[in-house]
């Protein structure tokens, strides 16, 4: 894709939806550590379930500690595989108050080495916590990023990093989440909703759905929260 065709793409994306924000909900980077964590592999509506129950009552490393593996499982049962995100929530909590008091890691190494948490992970953390210029890959990430041209790649870390090499740099703070809520919402795996798609035509894909085919019927800026704030930048 050429520099200027992606340019324009991404200041698309930004005039749709200028502000984008994580649908999960949090209020601390603490929080935001944990729902990512819990997220794998299941919906953000299912984390936003379990942490809407839990974090009132535990919301740092050491009352999420005190409450031990048999404490968070309860709370844990709306997300997937719940008896090994509960010892990973424990463990990942230990490692914080033993080797970070308590506080995340601003180091990408340091944020790995907790139960968990993976390099997707750990880049939504550099990205919104710390302010790196990182851009985490999910599958809608991939699929946009593949589709569209922007960063082809035949993995999700090459893909991520091409997303972070060829990214302008006034783009890269919010890349994440314009490319992951336009893959959820317009660019779906099937049937993607391209007539209503504000890049369709800087888009690269070759199989490009029709007005009559459907689509997602959803609008392409996503269903604004109410009460989800930004996360500190700090540990």
């Amino acid at each position: 894709m050429h520099p200027s065709t992606r340019r324009a793409l991404y200041r698309r994306l930004r005039a749709a939806n200028p502000e984008p924000r994580s649908e999960l909900q949090y209020t601390t980077p603490f929080e935001l550590l944990v729902a990512v964590m819990l997220s794998a592999h299941t919906t953000d509506k299912s984390v936003n379930a379990a942490t809407r129950r839990l974090f009132p009552l535990a919301n740092t490393p050491e009352a999420m500690l005190a409450l031990g593996i048999e404490g968070v499982k309860p709370y844990l049962k709306p997300v997937g595989l719940y008896n090994a995100k509960s010892r990973h929530l424990i463990g990942l909590c230990r490692r914080l108050v033993e080797h970070h008091h308590g506080r995340l890691p601003a180091r990408r190494a340091e944020l790995e080495a907790l139960p968990g948490v993976g390099r997707k992970t750990a880049s939504i953390i550099l990205n919104m916590v710390f302010g790196e210029a990182e851009i985490a890959v999910d599958t809608h990430i991939f699929r946009v990023a593949n589709r569209t041209g922007l960063a082809p790649g035949k993995t999700p870390l090459a893909v991520e990093r091409g997303l972070v090499a060829n990214t302008p740099e006034e783009f890269q703070r919010n890349a994440h989440h314009w490319l992951l809520l336009h893959g959820r919402y317009v660019c779906t795996a099937r049937n993607p909703a391209c007539p209503r798609c504000v890049i369709a035509e800087l888009c690269g894909y070759a199989h490009k759905t029709a007005a009559n085919t459907g689509g997602d019927p959803r609008p392409h800026e996503r269903p604004r929260q109410a009460g989800v704030r930004r996360p500190a930048s700090g540990g």
